[in-house]
């Protein structure tokens, strides 16, 4: 498809695209992407599991509705996450074979609009990271780049107006099918207990095709700060421009609040900002991470939210054994360690206290005496390399392994 495209496809345009979703190989793809990124059974109860069981009648029936055009996607449910300061984050889940189809649909598109993405956009793209993103951060306040517009899109994904978002899928799609499809997603209720409604903007989070829809809208952005220069690094709605001076920041804000207005965006008031990322508290966070004065630091909420996970798997009512709690805690550590090993040595040394003083507290009620594990004493009866012993990761160590060995 890209290769047709380059050779040139009636100026660029598909015209037949719904033969290549509803083909037995891209359904059969699709099926095997839903059921191994797992999820939630939708609004008719459907689990992955009953799905499975009968794959290849569902997958029949799928095709020859999409083939028919009487498929039909079912309402979205609605459940709020919550988040770290005390709100909550709305989530949508499609039904499996709503995930399904736009599983298909998102394999036909991706491939048509990947090749016109730009190179400062990371997010929900094929080959591309967070840690591709950071990277590029890094490289560019090394360059001096160091007056940081940090920009936040106020409800991104819910502000999308659908009208915009299908002309600018219109500019490469003009399969009639497709576009109804598409525009059916943008149109499926949402049930929320016992509320139901419509939406009139957005694409619903937590659906299968919404990051990609979300960058073909923030396209023309990416297209607009590069050709004036501006250097900008962009995860779907969470972007920061890196300038060399104030001024050159804030010619980029006015820029991105000019764009914001004319394609029914706004910026949150609160959460952007320009500051240089060299001074103590003008710093700017960014996929997790805290960038300020010289150093990479861990985003006090990604901190918190480990912390409160140590918290749960140490409490000093549990009677596991040490060494089953430390695998507990590896399995979460390991991970964590993984995404945020470039931060501040600091940060791994005093996880590491905390840690072990849980640890310690909890051992001291096993043993039914009295205390939290700050003693002297309690040091000298489990010392750190007890902990080790027993398996348990120390991040710092760990830390000291990956800065000898960098990749």
């Amino acid at each position: 498809m890209v290769s047709a495209l380059e050779n040139g496809v009636k100026g660029g345009r598909w015209y037949s695209l719904m033969d290549k979703v509803c083909a037995p190989a891209t359904l059969e793809a699709a099926w095997e992407k839903v059921f191994a990124n797992g999820g939630a059974a939708g609004v008719d109860g459907q689990s992955l599991e009953r799905f499975d069981a009968r794959e290849e009648l569902y997958l029949e029936e799928l095709a020859t509705g999409l083939r028919e055009g009487s498929y039909r996607p079912h309402p979205v449910k609605r459940v709020e996450i919550p988040k770290g300061d005390g709100g909550t984050r709305p989530l949508g889940i499609p039904t499996v074979k709503d995930r399904v189809v736009q599983t298909a649909v998102k394999f036909v598109l991706e491939p048509i609009f990947e090749v016109s993405f730009h190179p400062m956009s990371f997010g929900f793209r094929p080959g591309r990271s967070c840690k591709d993103a950071l990277r590029e951060v890094d490289r560019l306040i090394g360059e001096g780049y160091c007056h940081v517009v940090d920009a936040d899109l106020a409800s991104y994904f819910d502000s999308i107006p659908h009208e915009r978002l299908m002309q600018r899928i219109e500019e490469r799609v003009s399969d009639g099918r497709i576009l109804g499809l598409v525009r059916s997603f943008l149109a499926q209720d949402i049930l929320r207990e016992m509320e139901r409604w419509t939406p009139a903007t957005g694409t619903p989070q937590g659906a299968v095709i919404s990051p990609l829809l979300a960058n073909i809208y923030l396209h023309p952005l990416d297209e607009l700060m590069s050709g004036l220069g501006y250097r900008m690094v962009r995860y779907a709605d969470d972007f920061v421009v890196l300038c060399k001076s104030r001024e050159e920041a804030l010619a980029a804000l006015a820029q991105l609040r000019a764009f914001a207005d004319a394609n029914g965006l706004s910026l949150h008031k609160d959460k952007t900002h320009i500051g240089d990322c060299r001074l103590a508290g003008e710093g700017f966070e960014f996929l997790g991470y805290r960038f300020e004065a010289g150093h990479r630091l861990v985003r006090k909420k990604s901190l918190m939210r480990l912390k409160d996970k140590i918290r749960e798997k140490t409490r000093s009512t549990r009677g596991d054994s040490l060494e089953r709690i430390a695998v507990d805690l590896n399995r979460t550590l390991k991970g964590w360690f993984a995404y945020f090993k470039h931060a501040h040595p600091r940060t791994f040394i005093s996880l590491d206290k905390f840690i072990r003083r849980r640890l310690r507290s909890l051992l001291r009620k096993q043993e039914k005496r009295p205390g939290i594990g700050r003693c002297r004493a309690d040091h000298q009866r489990w010392p750190n390399a007890f902990f080790a012993g027993a398996g348990l990761l120390a991040l710092h160590t760990a830390w000291l392994a990956a800065a000898r060995h960098p990749r």
